[in-house]
């Protein structure tokens, strides 16, 4: 039984990388049609069409997936798109803030899904500002190292940078996030890349003000729950909350 169990969960692992495999596609080729709608349907004159398609090229998703999107962002695949950006706002157990940016093509659905994932997970949808004053809203890029931390202090400097993290991008890689304004991303990801950094990503993020400690595995494993149930919606582009828990809490959570 042994042998059945531990293949019973390759397959389950399996089969949710394949959906998020499948999600991730879907969330940047929407990406990239909204960027080609909203100016010039060329990466080099596009640096928000430029950093979709270099995130969709980071996810291994096809050239002719990245070329058709491209195309139905200018109009010229069947009409253009109709999705829109919409921000929502909402609570978590605990009082913990969640932010939800989304891109659609009917806000009464998106809105009914939204209350449906919060309502089965002890969350609540909110109104437009309940909780947004609690977040910032940057421009961050991601480096992979080694870091010299001296170049890329003085990289920041000349970038006008705010602040940086390093990081563990992953068990093999050092890295760092380097924060700016939004307006300034473009400018930041040029100078970094300029300093011969080799820059992952250059997105917008939100990023919380003031975080909620959660201490229980109740707490842990629904609110856990309400983020995974979010972050399937197809609508649904990215998830930010305004909590932190343990590695071990999390670990507890998850099984």
């Amino acid at each position: 039984m042994a042998g059945h169990s531990k293949w019973a969960n390759i397959k389950r692992q399996k089969a949710r990388v394949d959906a998020v495999k499948g999600k991730v596609f879907a969330r940047i080729s929407r990406e990239i049609i909204v960027a080609a709608r909203s100016g010039v349907p060329d990466p080099a004159g596009n640096f928000q069409l430029r950093t979709a398609i270099e995130k969709a090229k980071a996810a291994s998703i096809p050239n002719e997936n990245i070329e058709r999107a491209i195309a139905k962002g200018a109009g010229l695949a069947g009409g253009s798109s109709d999705l829109e950006a919409i921000r929502y706002e909402g609570y978590g157990v605990g009082g913990v803030a969640i932010l939800i940016e989304a891109l659609t093509d009917n806000r009464n659905r998106t809105a009914a899904d939204l209350r449906e994932a919060f309502t089965k997970n002890g969350g609540n949808l909110g109104e437009t500002g309940c909780v947004g004053w609690m977040f910032d809203h940057k421009g961050v890029c991601t480096v992979r190292g080694p870091i010299d931390e001296e170049q890329l202090f003085e990289a920041s400097l000349e970038a006008a940078a705010e602040s940086y993290d390093l990081i563990l991008i992953d068990e093999d890689n050092e890295g760092a996030e380097v924060f700016t304004s939004v307006a300034n991303l473009e400018q930041l990801a040029d100078v970094l890349k300029q300093k011969n950094f080799a820059v992952l990503q250059s997105e917008t993020r939100w990023i919380p003000s003031n975080t909620v400690e959660i201490d229980t595995p109740e707490k842990a494993r629904s609110l856990l729950k309400l983020m995974d149930a979010l972050e399937d919606l197809d609508d649904v582009q990215s998830v930010t909350a305004n909590f932190e828990m343990t590695d071990e809490l999390m670990s507890l959570s998850m099984v």
